[in-house]
């Protein structure tokens, strides 16, 4: 006998996976075994089936135990529900429950480059380093490196994030500027060919692009020419861009525009929204020190930081930086390439070893980090956890060139996320 359900038990299914893996009438079987059945290492699309296993002589009102981490209450089915331990139930999942991401940005095309370290000198670059040029030095390089060859991604340090955080299913919108041209117009399509809502403002600029140049060791070095992405003005931020929201990313790239930022944090805390800060490079760090504590000691509940950013921030190792920066936010990432990341909330402290990857390429990695961290808060997983989702994200996006990954890759993504979820 089944006892079929059209509502979502959003309370019990959000702890067995997150919700945006499930999508309407997808089947689930109960047993009384005890335990998860099937590969809980990979979980359905839409119409599929998975065999869950719980306790159902505890089932009615009472508290039932599964082989996890935590435990819920089911509902009370009816009072002469003698369903033998089996009960089919038919997940009508609430997407508009789910909570969202919205991200600020620059709204950059990425134009990749594998160069020496000898051509990343000619140029006076810092090996490592983020740098604006004007489009006339935009132009030059990539005069002088014209026989190399070179692939376009759509980039952007935020925009990667949530089209990261879009591929592994969560909603996701990102608020730019782009030109009115070929550059422009292939960033706003493929927002949209990968999930995310893209909210681009015009500009008379040229769309803005960042010239990537990738050494051997995957260290990459920007030449950025922000053009249109540059011309986002606090004016152009309105309060009903953050309604619907839960989660609001911005990217340290934009903070030199002090007055765009302070509205947009000002206009998400109004919201409810909670904030996070990648600080992207230890140069803008530098140059905007003041202004930055400012904002995070005010503002910002997540912050996310590399080991030289994280210096030039706090002048302290790794290890006594993420407990600095965790003392001025609520959570604070601090990652140091090959040796990981450290994590910290309050008391809370956990140390995540790296994955083993071939590094081809380290463009994003810090984005896919912030995404895989961010998915686990969505999803309401544990500090370690989201650390360790970051961890395996930004591992594979280290594998390709350009910030970009398969389906394939986002799919098996998906299923060693689960099954972390389940150990």
């Amino acid at each position: 006998m089944f006892l079929l359900f059209k509502k979502t038990l959003a309370h019990f299914f959000d702890f067995v996976a997150p919700l945006s893996d499930f999508e309407t009438n997808v089947s689930h079987r109960l047993d009384s075994s005890g335990t998860f059945g099937g590969k809980c290492g990979l979980f359905p699309k839409a119409g599929a089936k998975v065999l869950l296993f719980f306790d159902m002589t505890k089932c009615f009102g009472k508290k039932v135990q599964k082989k996890c981490k935590k435990s819920v209450f089911l509902p009370i089915f009816g009072q002469n529900s003698c369903l033998n331990g089996k009960i089919l139930v038919t997940l009508r999942s609430n997407l508009s429950q789910m909570k969202k991401v919205l991200a600020l940005g620059n709204a950059l095309t990425d134009i990749l480059m594998q160069v020496s370290d000898e051509q990343v000198q000619s140029l006076g670059l810092v090996k490592g380093s983020m740098n604006h040029i004007s489009l006339e030095s935009a132009r030059y390089i990539q005069d002088k490196f014209s026989t190399i060859r070179k692939s376009m991604i759509a980039g952007g340090s935020a925009s990667n994030t949530v089209n990261a955080l879009a591929a592994l299913g969560t909603q996701t919108a990102f608020i730019g500027k782009i030109g009115n041209d070929e550059i422009g117009e292939f960033f706003r399509q493929n927002a949209e060919r990968n999930g995310v809502r893209p909210v681009l403002l015009p500009s008379r600029l040229m769309s803005g692009n960042c010239i990537a140049l990738i050494t051997p060791d995957g260290e990459r070095t920007f030449a950025t020419y922000l053009g249109a992405a540059a011309n986002l003005k606090p004016e152009n931020i309105m309060p009903e861009m953050f309604e619907g929201y839960d989660y609001f990313h911005i990217e340290g790239y934009i903070v030199q525009n002090h007055e765009l930022i302070a509205k947009a944090v000002r206009l998400a805390k109004e919201a409810g929204q909670v904030v996070s800060l990648d600080l992207a490079s230890f140069n803008v760090v530098n140059e905007n020190k003041e202004f930055l504590t400012d904002l995070v000691e005010k503002y910002v509940d997540i912050i996310f930081a590399n080991e030289d950013e994280s210096f030039a921030y706090t002048h302290l190792a790794p290890e006594d930086a993420v407990q600095e920066l965790a003392r001025q936010c609520r959570i604070a990432v601090v990652k140091v390439g090959k040796a990981g990341s450290f994590v910290q909330c309050g008391e809370e402290r956990h140390h995540v070893p790296a994955v083993c990857t071939t590094c081809i390429d380290s463009t994003g990695a810090g984005d896919y980090y912030a995404a895989g961290f961010l998915y686990g808060q969505v999803h309401g997983y544990d500090l370690n956890t989201c650390a360790q989702i970051g961890t395996m994200v930004a591992g594979r996006v280290c594998e390709v060139l350009g910030a970009k990954l398969s389906d394939e890759t986002w799919h098996e993504l998906k299923g060693l996320i689960n099954a972390l979820f389940m150990q």
